[in-house]
């Protein structure tokens, strides 16, 4: 076998003086804007990889230009990624499995602020939070991966969920885009009517179950817990969010929403079985990738719409965490920050035209938010948004109520057949179980 050669022998093969050969290497470092933490210089004589574990995502350019940057990476610094994606709701079963077991990818990348779940078991990323313009990212997006003051990831970019509907049908049933959920319910009313119903996912699904249900609790009024982390989810305010859901499940939806994953109301979308959902932009983005442009060219998107309590949204963060048990973690702190490097990280964020949001303000102007009306609401998203927990702390208990799905369940079981009573107090009680009291 042949082996690898010593940086030793490598400096007399080349020709170069020690002080040559270090300062060769700090020039590799500087010229990829990654830095050698802790003064280390690359040990050549020791194969460097790192183990990356991300969702697919919908948008599949963005897993192209992560693989390319990853080459790219691997040519600059002589470090490889092995860059794996996954179902995302298969992201918290695999970390939990990795965590516990002590051995596995170098880096997760996790959901919401599922850090807060695993902080045992995460470094500290204080070394690299604040740079690559980690002093600025989003408040929404830190709080996610802070816990007890310790950032145990480097917060990413976000997902934004609102209101994806056909222009056409609107327009030949009469219907403007509704600004209350009483418009909402009386334009889906029509729709179904006219055999072409709203989707909505009521299953235990990351991103549209959840990113649906605490809005319109929160529009309503209603609330999980109240500031002081107190459960408050039995009130006035909730209970109208639950009956106008009872209301809206048979007038105005496609009543199989209650199996459907995240990529189940996309693919009802596309093959015209539902015209109003609440998703991302993955589906006008696919459609113009699939050149289904009979839907891309007759679809548009909206908030979603505002209640007696306020108009509100979620954004998924999504962030970077590595594991104390990972061997390579200096290794992982350099591909993290050249992911977030500025022309590596923009490319990423543009090609996924407005389906992922910056982390942090200075995109505005860019092209991928001003060139197509049909995505451009989705830069307002940012500023409706909440965590769950709100107006709580978005800690460790709201992301074990939101990965019990117990929001979603009480609407779930309330369009099931449970009566309002039934269903709110099944979920207080789920609530008291977590938050005490």
């Amino acid at each position: 076998m042949k082996k690898d050669k010593k940086p030793d022998e490598l400096m007399l093969k080349k020709g170069w003086s020690r002080r040559d050969f270090t300062k060769s290497t700090a020039a590799l470092a500087a010229g990829t804007g990654l830095g050698l933490f802790g003064g280390v210089a690359p040990v050549f004589a020791k194969k460097r990889e790192v183990h990356h574990v991300a969702w697919n995502n919908f948008i599949p350019p963005a897993d192209d230009a992560t693989k390319a940057s990853a080459k790219a990476f691997e040519a600059a610094t002589g470090i490889k990624v092995r860059f794996e994606t996954i179902n995302q709701n298969d992201l918290q079963a695999k970390a939990a499995a990795a965590i516990e077991g002590g051995a596995g990818p170098d880096i997760l990348q996790l959901h919401w602020n599922h850090a807060h779940l695993y902080e045992g078991g995460l470094i500290d990323h204080s070394k690299i939070a604040n740079l690559d313009g980690g002093d600025s990212v989003y408040d929404f997006q830190k709080e996610a991966v802070t816990v007890n003051g310790v950032p145990r990831g480097i917060p990413y970019y976000s997902i934004g969920n609102i209101m994806a509907y056909r222009t056409d049908t609107y327009k030949e049933l009469g219907i403007e885009i509704p600004n209350t959920w009483d418009e909402y319910l009386a334009a889906g009313k029509k729709c179904k009517a006219s055999g072409r119903p709203f989707g909505q996912t009521l299953g235990h699904t990351l991103g549209d179950a959840p990113m649906f249900c605490y809005p319109l609790m929160w529009s309503f009024g209603g609330s999980e817990i109240d500031e002081s982390g107190k459960v408050a989810i039995n009130s006035t305010a909730t209970r109208a969010s639950v009956g106008f859901m009872k209301e809206a499940w048979e007038a105005i939806y496609e009543e199989g929403g209650l199996s459907w994953d995240d990529g189940s109301n996309n693919r009802a979308f596309l093959s015209e079985q539902i015209h109003t959902t609440a998703n991302g932009a993955s589906i006008y983005f696919v459609a113009r990738m699939k050149g289904m442009d009979h839907i891309a060219d007759n679809m548009s998107h909206y908030m979603f719409p505002k209640g007696p309590g306020g108009q509100f949204a979620t954004s998924v963060p999504l962030s970077f965490c590595i594991p104390k048990y990972s061997k390579n973690q200096d290794e992982a702190m350099e591909w993290i920050r050249y992911q977030l490097s500025a022309d590596v990280y923009t490319n990423y964020i543009a090609v996924q035209k407005c389906f992922a949001l910056p982390r942090k303000p200075g995109m505005e102007d860019h092209p991928v938010w001003t060139s197509d009306p049909a995505v451009s609401v989705f830069a307002t998203v940012p500023q409706y948004g909440r965590n769950f927990g709100w107006p709580g702390p978005f800690g460790r208990k709201a992301s074990e109520v939101q990965a019990k799905y117990i929001i979603v369940d009480m609407y779930a079981k309330a369009v099931q057949g449970a009566s309002i009573d039934e269903a709110v107090g099944w979920a207080e009680k789920e609530l008291k179980n977590v938050y005490g009291g």
